[in-house]
């Protein structure tokens, strides 16, 4: 059984919880083709943390360490090819929700890259983080969760453990709480509900992240492990799960992803930025654009990406015994 243990961190977050390892059915064969197949895979006992890691909380890691988020530092011609001179300033990706339908094949409609965007002001250089100290900390690339992590005497999660944690004991279940998206009609988790992305009808986040912690949590004690923001996890991208992993004789323990090579996007030749695996959905995703706020989930994330719905939490790994 899950276990809360505690911290040990300099922060002042929501703890740890203990989880076993163990077996459990990966992946998804139906939802998206990057989920399949399912097949079974098995992680080593850890620890990991009960909740995203917090504004709050990435505060304390800056001012201890003066870390300069990868959002604002200055950019590289040489690593965007055939950017605009505008693009080229500190900055990161933001939200921002039309008032009317848009075309969904262009996601241009409802992101914008704003100069001075960062972790500090979320929602551009005007916006900042006043009431929002409970919030899961957003606009952190991969290096800047790794960094985190590695202060606070931790890692961040591999896929595997990631969605392990997320199932929360409910092997091949839809959601971290079941198969039923609303049960009895109630929200569990911070999704969007409406038409994206222009119009929100709940009561739930409008379109903007939470305090961690607003919804119940899973079988092991874990809060956000859907919606809210998307988590980074340690492993590279691949189009989809091993097929070998589906045999008897080939069941992963503790994998740790894909090489670096395969993480590059096909799409974008030109880039040559490899790509994380991101986890859990957000508050953007829907049922009729982005059905990701489940367990099995992933996407890919290029490792200098700052977003407004991307942040992290960690985990601790549980050594193995061995003589002296």
């Amino acid at each position: 059984m899950p276990a809360r243990v505690a911290d040990g961190t300099k922060t002042a977050s929501q703890g740890m919880i203990a989880l076993p390892g163990g077996s459990f059915a990966m992946g998804s064969d139906s939802h998206y083709k990057e989920e399949a197949p399912v097949h079974r895979a098995t992680v080593g006992p850890f620890a990991i943390d009960a909740c995203a890691v917090t504004n709050a909380e990435f505060a304390q890691f800056v001012q201890a360490t003066a870390y300069v988020t990868v959002a604002e530092r200055p950019l590289d011609p040489a690593d965007y090819p055939g950017a605009k001179p505008g693009m080229l300033q500190p900055g990161a990706m933001v939200f921002r929700q039309p008032d009317r339908p848009v075309d969904l094949r262009d996601i241009g409609n409802w992101w914008a890259y704003l100069p001075g965007a960062c972790w500090r002001h979320p929602k551009g250089p005007d916006s900042d983080l006043r009431g929002l100290e409970r919030h899961p900390v957003v606009q952190v690339a991969y290096e800047d969760a790794a960094a985190f992590a590695a202060w606070a005497g931790k890692e961040l999660p591999t896929e595997a453990e990631w969605e392990y944690a997320a199932r929360g004991g409910l092997d091949g279940a839809a959601y971290c709480w079941g198969d039923d998206f609303m049960p009895a009609g109630r929200a569990m988790a911070n999704t969007w509900h409406g038409d994206f992305p222009w119009r929100h009808l709940g009561e739930t986040g409008r379109g903007g992240t939470m305090p961690v912690g607003s919804f119940p949590a899973n079988g092991f004690g874990l809060f956000d492990m859907a919606g809210n923001v998307w988590e980074w996890t340690q492993d590279w991208y691949a189009a989809a799960h091993p097929a070998d992993a589906k045999k008897a004789c080939c069941v992963p323990l503790d994998p740790r992803g894909g090489g670096v090579d395969a993480s590059y996007d096909p799409q974008q030749p030109n880039i040559r930025i490899p790509r994380k695996v991101v986890k859990g959905g957000s508050f953007l995703c829907s049922p009729g654009y982005c059905l990701r706020y489940r367990p099995a989930a992933r996407q890919p994330q290029m490792i200098d990406s700052a977003m407004s719905h991307i942040g992290f939490r960690c985990v601790v790994r549980q050594k193995a015994c061995g003589p002296d």
